[in-house]
Order: structure tokens, then sequence, then C-alpha cells
């Protein structure tokens, strides 16, 4: 593992047991928020009660959003396929094309026999 792979691999754990415990003591604080705006029935503590859910939940996304940059950063770069498309394209008039249809001798006519597509 090259030395950039470390320190990413490093900084992945070290951001994701942040988050953790960011996580983990912003639970504990909620219970006691909730305890608290219970008891002084305060809406300034409820105002507080709410944004403290509103914080945890961004700290959830941003979890998230690491573990998905982290795969991102891990994922090796797919050989991107390219098609070839081969046109062939005639510019000219059609008198022009049908000269040159007249002067090659290899082409073959593939008209259905109007016999054959009467019966089928």
């Amino acid at each position: 593992m090259s030395d950039d792979n470390k320190n990413i691999q490093s900084d992945y754990d070290y951001s994701r047991q942040t988050y953790y415990e960011l996580i983990e003591k912003g639970r504990e604080s909620l219970e006691d928020m909730i305890e608290v705006a219970r008891a002084s029935e305060h809406p300034r503590a409820y105002e507080v009660l709410s944004g403290m859910i509103k914080n945890i939940s961004d700290v959830n996304d941003k979890l998230m959003d690491l573990n998905k940059k982290q795969k991102d950063i891990n994922r090796e770069e797919e050989p991107k396929q390219i098609g070839n498309t081969t046109n062939n394209v005639f510019l000219g008039s059609t008198s022009d094309l049908q000269k040159l249809l007249q002067q090659d001798e290899n082409i073959i006519d593939v008209t259905p026999d109007r016999e054959l597509s009467r019966k089928s």
C-alpha cells in the first residue's frame, strides 16, 4: 500500500471514528435535553432540542457521505469501452452513385424474387 493510500485510509478511519463519537455524544445530550424541555416546557428549550436533532441527523448524513467518498476513492478505474463505429458516406449526386455502382463488378443483387415474396 502506498503512502498516499495509507494516509487516505488513516484519515478515513479517524473521520469515521470522530463521526461515531459525535453521534453518540449527541444522542446522550439529546436525552438530557428532552428531559430539560419536558421539565421547563419553555419554547426555547424545544427550539434547542429541535436544533440538536437536526445536527445529529446532519452528522449521520456526513458519515454516509464519508463512506461513499471512500468507496469512490477505492474504486478502480474501469476501462472505458470504446465502440468503433464505421460509417460509409458517399458525397456526390445520385447519378454519380449510379455510375459508381455500375462500374463495380462485385455487386451482388439481393432484391427478393417476387414469386418467393408472394408465397411467404
